[in-house]
């Protein structure tokens, strides 16, 4: 049965925008608390999705959000995943990405909500670009982009061979009428933590829809379920250090992950409740790997390095 049937339409409204909990309700509250202690109700559905995703609220005690859920129910089977579980691997990366103490994944939960069990998490909102950027992701024709991020301006379309300052090149695109552009991504300390943090967690499907820039010069990244595999499956837009040594700073934040992932640790147990021994043996041989080369992955060159649509 498709996502679509699994899910009633009953009751289904349009997205309405929310604003953001207040200051104070988010310093008295931590939001992975309010996402899994408060009242759900659903306010509309991302159509855009392949699975089924819902725009919610969440309420507790005073405090409110604006929050998405994907009930485990409308999920679509893959051949290469078991069934049911991508709600559970949205919510390890988070996991993950908390222990390095990167912050890029929100706030993210396993609860019950009115289609059953699913994955909770905090609403992001994005940032608009800066005044002068363009809206369609381009940049300057000369390939010299700016660097800055801000809504549009992590990824680009740029003439040329070269990427220009600020910018890493991922690959030639087809933009029409017989002609390629240079697709590249900024050369940002986030998205190079990013790219990391997916290396870590064997993210299939790293798309540029998926990075949120938010409000404060944060960077957030969503769509997690296609990871954990215990086989390669990394497909990632962000290959723009491929083969380039890792900073000093992410193999200490991998010294340390490595040691949190350690057989009875807090880590490893809250993993063991979300993914199979297997895939946690392979998530401890890939951060292995990068500390033993220090460096970033390459594309293996057995599968589609890009995933499909890119954005």
């Amino acid at each position: 049965m498709s996502a679509p049937e699994r899910i009633p339409p009953r009751s289904l409204t349009p997205p309405t925008r929310l604003p953001p909990p207040s200051t104070e309700a988010s310093r008295l509250l931590p939001p992975a608390e309010l996402l899994a202690l408060g009242e759900l109700t659903v306010r509309g559905q991302v159509r855009e999705a392949s699975n089924a995703v819902l725009y919610c609220t969440v309420e507790y005690d005073g405090h409110s959000a604006p929050c998405v859920y994907k009930p485990v129910a409308g999920e679509r089977p893959l051949w290469d995943f078991p069934d049911g579980t991508l709600a559970q691997r949205e919510v390890a990366a988070y996991e993950i990405s908390e222990a390095t103490g990167w912050g890029l994944v929100p706030p993210t939960v396993l609860r019950d909500g009115p289609y059953g069990q699913g994955m909770c998490q905090l609403w992001i909102e994005v940032e608009a670009a800066p005044d002068g950027a363009d809206g369609d992701g381009s940049a300057d024709g000369d390939g010299e982009g700016s660097g800055e991020i801000g809504g549009a301006e992590l990824l680009a379309l740029v003439e040329g061979d070269e990427p220009g300052p600020g910018w890493k090149a991922i690959g030639y695109a087809e933009v029409g009428e017989g002609r390629t552009a240079l697709l590249v991504h900024a050369d940002d300390v986030r998205l190079r933590r990013l790219a990391v943090l997916d290396a870590v967690i064997n993210n299939g499907d790293r798309k540029g829809g998926h990075l949120l820039p938010a409000a404060g010069g944060r960077l957030y990244a969503i769509d997690h379920g296609v990871t954990f595999n215990a086989d390669d499956k990394l497909r990632t837009l962000l290959w723009g250090w491929a083969g380039e040594p890792l900073p000093d700073d992410v193999l200490e934040v991998l010294r340390r992950l490595a040691d949190q992932l350690a057989d009875g640790g807090a880590l490893c147990a809250r993993l063991a409740e979300l993914i199979t021994g297997a895939e946690i043996e392979a998530l401890r041989a890939r951060v292995a790997t990068l500390l033993r080369t220090g460096k970033h992955p390459e594309p293996s060159g057995q599968w589609p390095a890009i995933p499909w649509p890119p954005v």
